[in-house]
């Protein structure tokens, strides 16, 4: 059987992603898959699942030499199982930009398109069997797309996204203002998470020049539940980096209402990175960049040491 996952750390898309393919090719195609998680999803993600009534998927900490997989929502081999190059890799469906250092057994199907979501893109491959789709996973679409573009805010959403969201919604009888509210509460609520734990979250791992990064956000409606223990989460990155064999955390913490972002500056090395990359003025343990919401196409592309 086919497994179906997407990046560690799975936020809303690469936790629905890759349960609405596993139902595509099962239940449309006739080739049996199943959808496996990289990690304990995030609450909003969480939220998602318990919402529509799916289990959460097995969590996997590797794939068998040989196993067939499609890969979704990521082309990235460090977000990825060490032993992803001795799988049976089927297909890669992403939205990021190409990284490069998988290999394949033989030539596969890739599709990479420059979409706010990889649900929008699995609706496009879909064509005409899209209108197959029962409810629940038309459901788990719209909320990746509602998650990856944070209500339409980010700059990363396409008309194209947009339009299918309203489309779902619309055939759902769906809100989405209300929904996306009660997606984005789910997302905020982080009290339970220790230090670390949120520092992973949501997290993907960079290198600029000779510094290696992971570059952490939280996308939040609640930024002073964060940004009050910025003390602790500052104290917390030079283990979290050592463990995770980087240099330095950099963490965003985004606020979806003001639309901006707030980045923990705890030492020189990230004041340097900061100030070279934003064009700020760093002059404290903080910084605010205005517009800032997106870490594909805002934080990530522009990440200067």
């Amino acid at each position: 059987m086919i497994q179906v996952f997407g990046h560690k750390a799975p936020d809303t898309d690469s936790t629905g992603s890759p349960l609405i393919w596993a139902w595509y090719l099962s239940e449309v195609k006739g080739t049996p898959a199943h959808a496996v998680l990289l990690g304990q999803p995030n609450t909003e993600a969480a939220f998602v699942l318990r919402r529509w009534g799916f289990e959460q998927p097995e969590i996997i900490a590797d794939v068998e030499p040989g196993a067939p997989v499609v890969i979704v929502d990521t082309n990235n081999p460090a977000e990825l199982p060490k032993s992803i190059n001795q799988a049976d890799i089927r297909a890669i469906i992403d939205h990021h930009k190409l990284t490069g250092g998988i290999e394949t057994k033989s030539p596969i199907e890739i599709t990479i398109r420059p979409l706010a979501c990889t649900a929008t893109l699995m609706h496009d491959l879909m064509g005409d069997d899209a209108a197959r789709m029962p409810d629940r996973i038309k459901a788990l679409m719209l909320s990746c797309i509602l998650s990856d573009t944070l209500e339409f805010r980010s700059p990363t959403t396409t008309d194209h996204d947009r339009d299918l969201a309203l489309r779902l919604a619309r055939e759902l009888g769906i809100g989405i203002a209300d929904y996306a509210a009660e997606m984005f509460a789910a997302k905020s609520d982080v009290s339970a998470f220790s230090d670390a734990e949120l520092l992973r979250m949501d997290s993907k791992e960079y290198k600029v020049g000779d510094v290696g990064l992971r570059v952490s956000v939280l996308e939040t409606t609640a930024p002073k539940v964060v940004l009050d223990r910025k003390e602790s989460l500052m104290a917390s990155m030079p283990a979290v980096a050592a463990e995770d064999g980087a240099d330095e955390v950099l963490l965003f913490v985004i606020d979806i209402l003001r639309e901006e972002a707030t980045l923990f500056v705890p030492n020189d090395t990230v004041k340097r990175i900061a100030e070279k990359s934003f064009g700020v003025t760093v002059s404290g343990d903080s910084v605010v960049l205005p517009g800032v919401m997106s870490r594909k196409k805002q934080i990530i592309p522009v990440l200067a040491a």
